[in-house]
């Protein structure tokens, strides 16, 4: 018979492997940038990926839900109707995006689930000192 210690360490061992397992099987991918996913779309095409741009200047467009965020080189619109977001989504902001890269009528579009924008105030904090 096991004592009841014994037990308790067992059932704390494997509530602690079960718990690692979950974190290495459901790993977040690294963030990635406009023109890391538009060098290769195809392989990351229904994927949930999370991805970081800016807003380009005059791109939102509410009534149709989309805005497009730019890169270095390349541009991708977001399609944000079923998103929630942080709020502050503005022209030249950087934003976080996690969703699904998907190919309509010919071009790539980010179905967003979960927007978030930085802060400008933080920065704005820093150029002061």
């Amino acid at each position: 018979m096991l004592t009841h210690r014994t037990r308790l360490l067992i059932i704390g061992g494997v509530l602690v492997v079960a718990l690692a397992a979950t974190l290495l099987i459901n790993a977040p991918e690294a963030t990635k940038s406009v023109d890391e996913v538009m060098d290769d779309p195809e392989s990351l095409e229904g994927r949930e990926i999370a991805i970081r741009g800016e807003v380009l200047d005059g791109s939102i467009d509410n009534e149709q839900e989309v805005f497009i965020i730019h890169g270095e080189s390349s541009q991708l619109v977001i399609d944000f109707s079923q998103a929630q977001t942080s709020g502050g989504l503005e022209d030249n902001r950087t934003i976080y995006a996690e969703g699904i890269l998907v190919e309509k009528d010919g071009e790539w579009v980010f179905e967003a689930e979960v927007i978030k924008t930085s802060c400008p105030s933080k920065y704005e904090e820093a150029a002061e000192d």
